[in-house]
């Protein structure tokens, strides 16, 4: 009867539209789910607080309970989990407000309805050439362009985080500012020599192409009553966000980005940037993470980078940290407390980064800084779609294309917590 009730009452339920969009009955249950979700989170890391504090009360005690230690990693996986749900709805919402596809109505129809005649049999209407026709190519509609970057933005964390700017040249260069001016203090009728002039430093952003080969027999494209561009642009996605979360993490910059860690000093690409290395902050441990080094991680950022700074690091250092308490006592780690907004670590938002390191001795496995100043990623305009029904018969060979670039393009915003080996 209850849950009766419960259904009867969300049916009824009527949500005025909101930019343009209607929302309806699918929407609010969503919306009930991801708030259930948060509750239980909550609830969770609640009970997790009382069974790692009598963990810890038992091992001081000289009574270490194997069985209390696995309900206590138990606890911590299934808070990962429900945190990582609450995360993935905070970035599908993040990406529909930056102007994703998201459902939005496709704004060129026209040449839409000729890339998928062209999909299906090769057909290119000279009057719709916006691709390179001549050559093959056909560039993809600017709707499933978006849909493919919006579905990056979600997948892809270092998309959501740092700047991202689409360049229509080979590439994209950057004039730094290395100062070094200098003055000084005069008399009203003294001479007033010349003074240093600040030097300046440029850094060349160079895209690398990434490319995915998704194929489909003509019969299937010849029958298919599904839709060919959401087909398409969800096996790029695969393949992109694969390649792009390698890259922006430890890409070597050869037809490719640099990926940011290469910048760690002491890293691969520690000397390219004319202001040096992104700084390190030892934990002192060996082989651990401890709550003075998140402290000290923090407080080697100067105040004026921390306004929109995060934590980045992947789920296993998260649950290692989720037990880590500040001198009162207070757990560090802090779990969503509503959706849209993510778990937090000393106050500063955590940011789920799958390839990041493990803590391990020598590794680098959190990363803290302001993300939006630290990286930039260069998106060379378009996506380029070759079709190709002629190497792999009877497969129909989609060859699509996007050059992207990226790089460290401040490193004094970004520091890099080192785990000691000794």
């Amino acid at each position: 009867m209850a849950s009766a009730m419960i259904f009867t009452a969300m049916a009824a339920v009527v949500v005025p539209a909101q930019a343009g969009v209607t929302r309806g009955i699918v929407n609010v249950r969503a919306d009930l789910d991801i708030k259930a979700t948060v509750e239980q989170l909550n609830q969770a890391f609640a009970t997790f607080k009382a069974e790692h504090s009598k963990q810890i009360d038992d091992v001081k005690k000289g009574q270490s309970d194997a069985l209390q230690a696995l309900k206590v990693d138990n606890i911590n996986a299934h808070i990962a989990d429900l945190q990582a749900a609450v995360d993935a709805s905070t970035i599908k919402m993040a990406s529909m407000e930056m102007g994703g596809a998201g459902g939005q109505p496709v704004k060129d129809k026209e040449y839409s309805a000729s890339f998928t005649a062209h999909m299906k049999k090769g057909e290119v209407q000279a009057a719709l050439n916006k691709g390179a026709a001549s050559e093959g190519g056909y560039l993809a509609p600017a709707e499933w362009d978006r849909t493919i970057n919006d579905r990056l933005i979600r997948v892809s964390p270092m998309r959501s985080i740092a700047t991202v700017q689409t360049i229509s040249t080979a590439g994209f260069s950057k004039l730094f500012n290395n100062r070094g001016t200098t003055s000084g203090w005069v008399g009203e009728t003294d001479a007033r020599p010349i003074t240093n002039t600040p030097a300046f430093s440029s850094l060349t952003f160079t895209p690398g192409e990434i490319y995915a080969n998704p194929a489909a027999t003509q019969q299937m494209l010849d029958d298919s009553e599904v839709n060919l561009e959401a087909w398409l642009a969800g096996e790029v996605e695969t393949e992109f966000s694969y390649q792009e979360g390698i890259a922006f993490l430890t890409g070597n910059g050869t037809n490719k980005p640099r990926g940011i860690l290469t910048y760690i000093t002491g890293g691969a690409a520690a000397a390219v940037h004319p202001w040096g290395a992104i700084a390190i902050v030892p934990t002192l441990s060996a082989a651990a993470v401890t709550a003075d080094s998140i402290i000290d991680l923090v407080a080697a950022l100067p105040s004026e980078y921390t306004a929109d700074a995060k934590f980045t690091m992947n789920r296993s250092t998260q649950a290692t940290l989720r037990k880590l308490k500040d001198g009162q006592g207070n757990y560090l780690w802090q779990p969503s407390f509503q959706a849209g907004q993510p778990a937090t670590l000393a106050n500063y938002s955590i940011v789920d980064m799958p390839g990041m390191p493990d803590v391990a001795a020598n590794s680098t496995p959190v990363l803290f800084g302001d993300f939006k100043r630290g990286y930039l990623i260069v998106d060379r305009t378009g996506v380029r779609v070759l079709r190709d029904p002629y190497t792999n018969k009877p497969y129909v060979q989609f060859y699509t294309t996007k050059r992207v670039g990226g790089g460290v393009q401040n490193p004094d915003v970004i520091k890099a917590l080192k785990v000691s080996a000794t």
